[in-house]
């Protein structure tokens, strides 16, 4: 199918296969906004329900402590409730 016909959701699943993606990756690689990445994302996720594939999500981890055991894997915090450091890398989403 050629990729001009394809959805910007089916062209977002393609990419997830190919590697790990964050929200915020995804909306700058497709010129949307973030919200709209993660609207994606979690439709795409109960379309793979019926398939093979599942939707990996890599947690957000804290860039200064390392902390990964955040309540909401798929968001990124605001903050490290373990250090308090605001420098959080977005959970990555991949299709495998």
């Amino acid at each position: 199918m050629r990729e001009a016909s394809r959805t910007t959701r089916q062209r977002i699943a393609d990419r997830l296969r190919d590697e790990a993606m964050a929200a915020g990756t995804i909306a700058n690689t497709f010129e949307i906004q973030t919200s709209t990445a993660l609207t994606h994302v979690e439709h795409i996720a109960k379309s793979l329900d019926a398939t093979d594939e599942q939707l990996l999500v890599a947690p957000p981890e804290c860039e200064r402590c390392g902390f990964t055991d955040f309540d909401d894997l798929t968001n990124r915090p605001s903050r490290c409730p373990e250090c308090k450091s605001e420098s959080v890398a977005e959970p990555a989403y991949r299709i495998g």
